[in-house]
């Protein structure tokens, strides 16, 4: 947008992380423009944008703006095909050139768009006008014009945007995090937020088929740039935690798509030689690898319990049974511990199970032989996969419980510390976080002076420029250990990835790789969520062990879901405040009740009551009984 033989006009680029919407607006002395875009946040299909010009009381003269419009309905990736017109929208349609594996689908894409023209006028008469351009993209001809027609209709009410607005507001309402510390790690929190929040799919739209979240989010992935818009453990192990604590709709989503993709997941292992499920490190539409370099799709094998740790975190939080009895997820469940059993092999030796030639989360390293990640990810999917049967009166293979048991998790009792993998000399250096998630998010038992000695190991020789993610799970880590400065320390390596005015992560520091890097905005997310409050998910509880550093006043996270209940959290240096702002609508539901460690005492929780307790240790749980 520019105004033809202007001078001297001032023009600012705003971000709203409350309404979801950018303006760019060009300002004169006695007018002005603005143009506002946004992908509306109900409507899903539907991209928005308006032109609006205005000018002061004491001029008359017409104002023309001129507009830039690069895009052509032109595609390397698509067969496209021009349509009638529709409601003065072009219509363009047409199948992907190229299967996602051979004899597969090609999903048609249908866009619908309003055509822009060259100029914009403001007649000498009036004093202000808005003019508004749709764009509806879906899979079906049938969805796209359903979609343009609703913005029509609230384009004609004069309620387009505030209806996105509305929809902003009230994801907002159920999720909040406020910090009272350094402006930078609020704002850095805050963009963090908003950014994943933009890529979850709609609330109250459970037939909404959702594809996942790339490293880069929805806006990215060409050929070759952002992984192509594929889905990685970047979505289960990073993003996914947060989203579950907010918004369990959402996470259930997530997983209905990894369940969708299960029939790819079992041709992988199939392929490979295994039993079981194996999902891809790639994933698109059918869950087949896709992966551009095979050594990838055939060793980082972690992803497969990445996947699974996801449905348990979720089944620990909601209770859902439905999700696992009826809609797929006990199916998967039972195929990932297939798979890993199936990928064990006995060592007479040692006396224990290894799992060989895998890559672990660090990717420096390729071909080796038990990953301590990789293994004890695949312990806890089997412990999870008995846990569920047990709770579904199914009967628990005795190979998953002996293969859980029996797996190798690499550990020199010597220097007391987990080796990366078998053979790994103290001093190599490691791409990214590997070792350090042992502690979290897979809370893999070990002592203080275990964890310690992983943390002190690792850091030293994990490198400064890599992935963004990895100085969160070091900062988790001296969280637990109550090194709070130390932890900080490793937090501020991450502002190094975030870039200005609009607070957008590039996947390493040097400006590299995926751009709008959801994978590091999670971790850093993760950090807050996860590491100031200590917050922990287990069969039985959340458990909660709060550590703020100096300059942290207090922390409030607002619209923890657990249980179908609400709750808001409030840290402060000497009390923990817990109230349920949202209470589950079963009548027979047991209610919660908050319990410290130390001493065992228990406290009710009720709707709209808060509680005060110290600033320790503890948990909340379901309540066994009633108590007043």
């Amino acid at each position: 947008m520019m105004v033809p033989g202007a001078d001297s006009l001032a023009e600012t680029f705003t971000l709203n992380t409350r309404t979801g919407t950018f303006s760019h607006v060009l300002q004169a002395t006695d007018y002005g423009a603005t143009h506002q875009i946004y992908a509306h946040h109900s409507l899903v299909h539907l991209m928005a944008f308006s032109i609006t010009i205005w000018r002061s009381a004491h001029t008359t003269q017409p104002i023309t703006v001129q507009l830039q419009t690069p895009f052509v309905p032109e595609s390397q990736d698509l067969d496209l095909n021009q349509g009638p017109d529709f409601q003065g929208a072009h219509y363009v349609y047409g199948k992907t050139l190229v299967p996602e594996v051979e004899g597969g689908p090609r999903p048609t894409v249908h866009m619908l768009w309003t055509p822009v023209p060259q100029t914009l006028t403001l007649c000498g008469e009036e004093r202000e006008r808005s003019w508004e351009f749709l764009t509806a993209v879906a899979e079906s001809e049938e969805e796209a014009k359903r979609s343009y027609s609703e913005g029509l209709a609230l384009v004609t009410a004069g309620s387009l945007h505030s209806s996105h607005v509305h929809a902003w507001a009230m994801l907002w309402r159920g999720c909040c995090v406020d910090l009272d510390g350094p402006l930078p790690l609020r704002q850095a929190l805050y963009g963090c937020l908003y950014y994943l929040l933009s890529a979850i799919p709609p609330r109250g739209n459970p037939g909404f088929l959702f594809h996942g979240i790339s490293p880069g989010g929805l806006s990215n992935g060409t050929q070759g740039e952002d992984y192509w818009g594929h889905v990685f453990w970047d979505q289960d192990t990073w993003m996914f935690p947060n989203i579950l604590l907010f918004y369990p709709e959402a996470a259930r989503a997530i997983l209905e798509y990894r369940i969708r993709t299960l029939e790819g997941a079992l041709r992988n292992a199939q392929e490979q030689g295994y039993k079981g499920a194996k999902f891809p490190w790639e994933s698109a539409a059918t869950g087949r690898e896709v992966c551009p370099e095979e050594i990838y799709g055939a060793q980082e094998i972690h992803i497969t319990g990445d996947v699974l740790m996801a449905f348990e975190q979720y089944y620990c939080t909601t209770q859902d049974q439905k999700l696992f009895r009826e809609d797929g997820g006990w199916k998967l469940v039972d195929a990932v511990a297939q798979y890993w059993c199936s990928r064990m092999v006995w060592s007479e030796e040692e006396q224990c199970y290894h799992i060989k030639g895998v890559m672990p989360p660090d990717e420096y390293h390729y071909r080796v032989d038990n990953s301590v990640y990789t293994n004890a990810v695949a312990q806890r999917s089997l412990n999870f996969a008995a846990d569920i049967a047990r709770d579904f009166l199914i009967p628990v293979p005795e190979e998953w419980v002996d293969c859980a048991k029996k797996i190798k998790v690499p550990f020199d009792a010597e220097k007391k510390y987990h080796p990366e993998y078998d053979g790994y000399s103290p001093g190599e250096p490691v791409k990214q976080a590997d070792v350090v998630l042992l502690g979290f998010p897979l809370m893999h038992p070990m002592s203080s002076e275990v964890r310690r000695n992983d943390l002190e190991m690792y850091e030293s020789v994990t490198e400064l420029d890599g992935p963004a993610m990895t100085w969160s799970m070091f900062a988790v880590g001296w969280l637990e250990l109550k090194e709070v400065q130390r932890a900080q320390s490793q937090l501020n390596k991450c502002f190094s990835n975030i870039t200005e005015p609009f607070k957008i992560w590039v996947e390493n520091s040097d400006g590299s790789g995926a751009v709008n890097f959801l994978t590091g905005m999670g971790g850093f997310l993760q950090a807050v969520l996860f590491g100031y409050t200590g917050f922990r998910i287990t069969r039985s509880s959340l458990r909660f062990n709060p550590a703020l550093p100096n300059d942290i006043n207090k922390l409030k996270v607002t619209g923890v879901s657990y249980f179908g209940n609400k709750l808001k959290f409030t840290f402060a240096k000497e009390e923990i405040r817990i109230k349920v702002i949202e209470s589950r609508q079963d009548p027979l539901a047991p209610p919660l009740e908050a319990v410290l460690e130390q001493s065992g005492q228990r406290f009710p929780l009720r709707e709209g009551q808060s509680i005060s307790i110290p600033m320790a240790a503890g948990w909340i749980q379901r309540s066994s009984t009633e108590i007043f």
